[in-house]
């Protein structure tokens, strides 16, 4: 088996690494605090212009080509520096990989050159409701047919990059009587189509520079070529798309969690106590042996999903297994790494505290753990 990168996966590793060194470590720990909006979004437009905002998407509607294992690895490097810059950038992308899925032609053409270029700073994935958490078939947001138009009536929650997505790919119920998770149905929603509106940036623990948002239908009236793919049909659309996302958020967490350890690394060869290193006290070697073996496996199995989704394989049970492993151990890395600082760890001026907060939601959105053993369990007893 060979597991060495191409020329091209090589270059954009490089590219991304560079680029979160130089733009986004230096304002880091200033966005945490200061949440300086004009800061990030000049990030993600500089990103977006070197074509990290369609990694996947075909040439032709302004992306890469460079496929999901350079996704993976980009992700990864970018959030080494900065969680919040990476998660946009892979739900953008994500936004980006659903309109080229099933997207008609004059979709495709009309809104992927918007996102691949920076136009749209950013996609939103509407999925998620008040009380359709884990349970996305259980939403109650509705699109009534009327005319050529659709009417949408409803609430997303935490939806990323909500104040300031271009396009927004939202879920909605339209067929009230179909069995639950086969009447739903997925549209393409502009911003600042009259009747959504965007709700004020949760009040979150980490990742605060991106912006988490509800976002509020009331007499939406979109077109009836706003629809994505056949009517009724939209619920394996999300499913598919999620999978895809699990292996954006395993890699933002591995990156967290590398980055957490690397610092932590530094930190104890520098360190005195009892007259010498604390490196070279067995029970820290320690620490540092098995976190960064968990990192190392959390990334084999990272790659190992993101090249069957690149080579038109099943995949969703091995993203959910990297998901699940990735974000359980840089959440464990986070953790260790502030042990391994001692008080400094739990001190703003340390990165370990920002990080510590940053990684501890990547267990959570894009599916929780738990339910990354519910699928994982399914596949295997299928």
């Amino acid at each position: 088996m060979d597991l060495s990168l191409t020329e091209e996966q090589l270059m954009i590793q490089d590219m991304a690494r560079k680029f979160a060194d130089s733009e986004l470590a230096p304002v880091a720990a200033e966005l945490d605090q200061s949440n300086d909006q004009d800061v990030f979004k000049a990030n993600l437009a500089k990103l977006a212009e070197l074509g990290f905002m369609g990694l996947n998407i075909d040439a032709e509607y302004g992306g890469v080509e460079a496929g999901s294992v350079a996704f993976s690895l980009a992700i990864t490097e970018l959030a080494r520096a900065c969680a919040s810059t990476a998660v946009t950038t892979s739900v953008t992308n994500m936004v980006a990989e659903v309109i080229q899925a099933v997207g008609n032609e004059e979709q495709k053409q009309n809104y992927l050159p918007k996102i691949c270029s920076g136009e749209y700073l950013a996609g939103g994935f509407c999925l998620t409701e008040p009380s359709a958490g884990s349970d996305p078939a259980g939403m109650k947001t509705t699109a009534v047919k009327d005319g050529d138009t659709y009417i949408l009536n409803g609430s997303k929650i935490y939806i990323t990059s909500g104040s300031f997505a271009g396009i927004f790919v939202v879920w909605a119920v339209t067929n009230p009587e179909a069995r639950k998770g086969k009447g739903i149905s997925c549209f393409l929603v502009e911003a600042g189509t009259e009747g959504m509106t965007v709700g004020k940036a949760e009040e979150k623990m980490g990742q605060k520079a991106s912006p988490t948002n509800e976002v509020h239908f009331d007499n939406c009236r979109i077109p009836v070529t706003a629809l994505m793919g056949e009517e009724n049909k939209g619920f394996a659309i999300a499913v598919g798309e999620l999978a895809g996302g699990r292996i954006g958020i395993g890699s933002l967490a591995l990156g967290v969690g590398l980055a957490a350890m690397d610092y932590a690394r530094q930190y104890i060869t520098e360190r005195q106590q009892f007259g010498q290193s604390l490196s070279h006290f067995q029970g820290l070697q320690w620490k540092l042996a098995d976190r960064y073996t968990e990192l190392e496996a959390a990334r084999l199995l990272l790659m190992q999903a993101a090249d069957l989704k690149e080579k038109g394989l099943p995949f969703s049970q091995s993203a959910s297994m990297a998901k699940l492993f990735a974000s359980e151990k840089a959440n464990k890395a986070c953790y260790d790494a502030q042990q391994l600082l001692g008080g400094a760890g739990y001190i703003k001026e340390y990165p370990l505290e920002r990080m510590a907060r940053d990684v501890r939601i990547t267990s959570i959105y894009e599916g929780t753990s738990e339910i990354q053993k519910v699928i994982i369990a399914r596949e295997l007893l299928k």
